[in-house]
């Protein structure tokens, strides 16, 4: 943050703001008569009237992220908020961040249009601006881990306090209370820095976002939850209208999530899926499908800190807290495929078919649930294998 301004990046802000490509001015103007149209009451009732609530929410979340997301990356460059090259940071020059702002104003603002305000909801937004805040002062100024760490956890237990908190064993008992604070504890702050963790490269955090989003919004108009469906789809458009500045084919993102963004939707998208009933007739069942829609960044989180483990990169709790490597699931494939936007949709493809898997869940069995997850970890057990291979090949693995 101590370098001097780019001027020929905050010069190509303005252009992009301002002038631009004609598909670039073209796509802007229709995202903002879209949204001039949307905040129309006589609109929302409309919509409303329809019984097509979801739709609103999607198409008003894209608009405003779409529309924010150019007006957050010049503001970064003008402040100089920029995330530069460095060490881990596989990126090639310095990039704006605040991107994560668009898509938390997009969102909140997608849901108090809606008077989706209930109780519970209002206290995930609050911990949720909470923990973005926290990243937003460690992209300005870095926050060590550990304050992070413990700030979520707190944040975590407010949840639990106020009732959003799993219950995957007899919550009446005492053992199974504290089996459910301890489990909500591991989900959420696991989920969030999951999240914060795999957003190495362009597109990804709000890619596999909006694909789990996508998923959780499916199985809650399955299950009959359209409050919990509305909220995935604020997730997902707020992601959608963020993803074409931060995804480009052959050409490098225009702006960044920063870890602001992608912790408040790990986070969102964690807590929102302990609020949500997954299945009313099995357990097993309602715990296998979340773990499925998430499997990827379950998945990179438990396989980070096996091997970091076993190859004595980190000795205790502290050192595991504290350390920053490249051996995540997309460096991984990176080393492997050698091309960054093929790594990307890889993991999206795997993401997309495991969260089918979920949608089959719906009236399946207990048992089908267990082959399920069985299934999910033989596939990630051969992505394992397959690029453990291209590692040992490549002597400039980290």
């Amino acid at each position: 943050m101590g370098k001097a301004p780019d001027d020929s990046l905050d010069k190509d802000c303005k252009l992009l703001v301002l002038k631009g490509t004609l598909h670039l001015k073209i796509s802007y103007l229709v995202a903002l008569i879209l949204f001039g149209t949307l905040v129309i009451p006589f609109v929302r009732f409309y919509f409303l009237y329809l019984g097509v609530r979801w739709l609103y929410i999607f198409l008003l979340s894209l608009c405003l992220s779409y529309l924010l997301t150019p007006i957050m990356r010049l503001i970064a460059a003008s402040l100089n908020i920029l995330d530069h090259p460095h060490g881990r940071k596989i990126h090639e020059s310095a990039t704006p961040l605040l991107g994560g702002l668009a898509i938390i104003i997009a969102f909140s603002s997608s849901l108090m249009a809606n008077m989706l305000l209930e109780r519970g909801m209002v206290i995930l937004l609050c911990g949720g601006i909470i923990v973005a805040l926290v990243g937003l002062i460690d992209d300005l100024r870095r926050v060590t881990a550990r304050l992070k760490l413990l700030i979520q956890i707190l944040i975590v237990l407010m949840l639990i306090y106020n009732g959003i908190i799993l219950d995957l064993f007899p919550p009446r008992t005492t053992w199974g209370f504290w089996l459910n604070l301890v489990f909500t504890i591991i989900w959420i702050v696991g989920i969030t820095n999951a999240m914060n963790f795999i957003d190495g490269m362009d597109g990804l955090a709000a890619g596999l976002s909006a694909i789990i989003a996508t998923f959780m919004g499916i199985v809650a108009f399955q299950t009959n939850q359209p409050f919990m469906g509305w909220i995935a789809v604020g997730v997902l458009g707020s992601c959608l209208g963020f993803f074409p500045f931060n995804f480009r084919f052959k050409k490098p993102a225009l702006i960044f999530l920063g870890d602001a963004g992608s912790t408040f939707l790990g986070f969102i998208l964690a807590g929102l899926a302990i609020k949500g009933y997954w299945s009313e007739n099995s357990r097993i069942v309602s715990f296998a499908t979340p773990v499925l829609i998430f499997w990827v960044l379950i998945f990179d989180m438990i396989y980070i800190t096996v091997e970091r483990v076993v190859r004595g990169k980190v000795r205790t709790v502290k050192e595991w807290i504290d350390y920053v490597g490249t051996d995540h699931l997309h460096h991984r494939l990176y080393i492997l495929l050698g091309e960054k936007h093929r790594s990307v949709l890889v993991i999206f493809l795997v993401s997309a078919a495991l969260g089918l898997s979920a949608i089959a869940l719906r009236n399946a069995r207990p048992i089908d649930g267990v082959l399920l997850v069985c299934q999910a970890s033989l596939i990630t057990i051969i992505f394992s294998v397959i690029e453990h291979a291209g590692r040992r090949n490549n002597r400039t693995v980290p």
